[in-house]
């Protein structure tokens, strides 16, 4: 699969619907308790890109950029308005934002990660396609300049430091994050009477892993 470095337009994912998909398989025995497991370690997102439609010239935008891809073939960077900050909506990102892992004297090369938290859970996301530019990162409570102490690797979400950090070291980030996904369709269809109705088309985007 082809992924391309391009962002949707963040103008038309606005308002967009979509989220997270866990996959559980449930088993009910017969005494009516449950076992449940998942096969997968990570969620996978869905969002439907029609809803932000909102003229012909966004329909127009979407069909070229939806061209460009040539449908399924190559993803691409989709912005999720609800979800696109290592804090809170309300927050200006820092580099205290995440703690991302802990030093070790050896490595030198990090996964940005975003920890959800609710209660004693978490759960911590890989994040592989950073924005470029956002992001801050810190060493032991300590902010650092790219291209000095670190780099960023944007098409990854890789941090690598000109050194190792030293053991138990905490490494900590801030930054803005995209989501890797395709068109999971190779149709679009619309018309002009439609659309001047309110209708929408249906344009389903998944989330790969890259």
């Amino acid at each position: 699969m082809g992924f391309h470095e391009i962002r949707f337009p963040a103008t038309l994912s606005f308002g967009s619907i979509g989220g997270p998909q866990r996959r559980t398989e449930v088993v009910t025995l017969v005494n009516g308790f449950e076992e449940r497991n998942t096969p997968w370690a990570h969620s996978r997102r869905r969002y439907d890109a029609g809803v932000g439609m909102r003229s012909l010239d966004d329909v127009e935008t979407l069909i070229s950029f939806f061209e460009a891809r040539q449908g399924q073939l190559h993803g691409f960077r989709w912005k999720d308005w609800s979800d696109f900050k290592s804090c809170t909506a309300s927050k200006d990102i820092s580099y205290r934002d995440q703690v991302i892992a802990l030093g070790d004297d050896v490595t030198d090369r990090f996964q940005l990660m975003k920890t959800y938290h609710s209660g004693p859970h978490s759960y911590a996301r890989p994040v592989c396609k950073p924005v470029e530019g956002t992001v801050h990162v810190g060493l032991a409570d300590d902010p650092l300049r790219e291209s000095v102490d670190f780099e960023v690797d944007v098409t990854a979400g890789v941090v690598t430091f000109s050194h190792p950090p030293s053991l138990g070291t905490e490494i900590t980030a801030g930054f803005e994050f995209d989501v890797p996904v395709r068109f999971d369709t190779d149709q679009i269809q619309t018309s002009v009477a439609s659309f001047k109705a309110g209708d929408v088309p249906n344009v389903p985007v998944v989330e790969v892993r890259v």
